[in-house]
């Protein structure tokens, strides 16, 4: 799975917005231009993920000199899924097929359970873990195990 620079950006800028620290003011909006020059994203770009997550309404946006953006909803009721859902669509997509229907003659007719395994497991991550939980730097256990294990794996294959 590959995960664009899109969604990675997105999802930075959400949690800029979830602190709240680059605010003006307690719970006040937070400047595109802020987000933009501390998390190194483009200002036009950055600009252009803003519109696809109000249009998903996970943000708000004021205009004018006290302007910026904020959250729609409490950060720890906006899951990673919801953020990739906006910008990137579908969590895992085989080539614009519905998971239920595709199928495949023998020997590859249980490749479609894999394509749902991964579509599953991708689901509970990203729906598992909230713009809070990011801030907080607190990740549901299986989250933090799973990154573990990872670690583990990876710094084991480079040992060899």
């Amino acid at each position: 799975m590959r995960i664009s620079e899109r969604v990675d950006n997105a999802v930075r800028a959400m949690v800029e917005l979830a602190s709240g620290e680059l605010a003006t003011r307690p719970g006040g909006v937070v400047k595109a231009d802020a987000i933009a020059q501390r998390q190194n994203i483009s200002l036009k770009y950055l600009l252009d993920i803003t519109r696809d997550l109000k249009r998903a309404e996970l943000v708000r946006s004021k205009r004018g000199p006290d302007g910026g953006f904020s959250l729609s909803r409490p950060a720890a009721d906006i899951s990673l899924a919801d953020v990739f859902r906006a910008v990137d669509g579908p969590l895992a997509d085989v080539h614009d097929e519905s998971l239920r229907d595709l199928t495949y003659p023998a020997p590859a007719d249980a490749l479609p359970q894999v394509w749902m395994a991964i579509r599953g497991g991708l689901r509970r991550v990203l729906e598992g873990v909230s713009l809070a939980d990011l801030v907080s730097g607190e990740l549901p256990d299986e989250v933090a195990e799973l990154a573990g294990e990872y670690q583990r794996d990876t710094a084991a294959r480079h040992q060899r």
